[in-house]
């Protein structure tokens, strides 16, 4: 019997004297949880809107957006097209931002707004945006009187064919024209117009299409 004192005694020290370090272990677990679960990043929404997408060359569009969660993020504007660039903004502290772009290069563009990863969000991206930057175009129509005739660019004009004449655009380009609020957008098929001051001959299809008088100023994307 005298030497299970000194024994249990020896286990009840080893016990007391883990128990801090058992508990302090524990608590560093926990606090490490926590903290892992503090910064765990969240899935992130990003919106955007173009004020115009259809805009002169060399006018300016202002694009706006909002990151959800709400905080400050960093956000990349892209334009690609014709002229490709990339606008670097800063989100408010309710999560929106604005950003204005002057448009310098004639084209279609495809707009999308990126959320950076960062130590609170994943990255994310917003729908792509439409916008196309015209020209002011002289402009005329033909084809009464000429239905049954070939073309420069291959086939024959007739009543319903939509195209356009143009003296220098491969056959074939795709030309985006808008006049009062309509637009169509149609291949090269043909030479001309011959006449000064005019960029394009519209077929009579074309000209129905966009509600054109005739003779007058189109926008065109080339």
């Amino acid at each position: 019997m005298r030497f299970t004192l000194p024994v249990i005694g020896a286990a009840l020290a080893l016990s007391v004297g883990a128990s801090p370090a058992v508990a302090q272990q524990h608590q560093h677990g926990a606090h490490h949880r926590e903290h892992h679960k503090t910064h765990k990043r969240v899935k992130s929404h990003v919106a955007l809107h173009v004020s115009r997408h259809s805009v002169l060359t060399g006018d300016s569009v202002t694009v706006r957006g909002k990151v959800r969660p709400s905080g400050g993020h960093r956000v990349k504007v892209v334009f690609g097209g014709t002229d490709h660039e990339v606008l670097s903004v800063h989100t408010k502290s309710n999560g929106t931002f604005k950003a204005r772009w002057d448009v310098a290069e004639l084209g279609n563009y495809d707009v999308q707004a990126f959320g950076v990863h960062d130590k609170r969000v994943r990255a994310s991206h917003s729908k792509v945006r439409h916008l196309t930057s015209y020209r002011l175009a002289g402009a005329s129509y033909y084809g009464p009187g000429l239905y049954g005739n070939g073309v420069a660019c291959g086939g024959t004009l007739m009543p319903g064919t939509l195209g356009v004449a143009n003296k220098t655009l491969p056959c074939g380009t795709m030309v985006k024209l808008r006049y009062g609020g309509r637009s169509v957008t149609v291949p090269v098929i043909d030479r001309g117009p011959y006449v000064a001051g005019r960029d394009y001959d519209l077929t009579e299809a074309t000209k129905e299409r966009l509600g054109f008088p005739g003779v007058g100023t189109v926008m065109a994307n080339h």
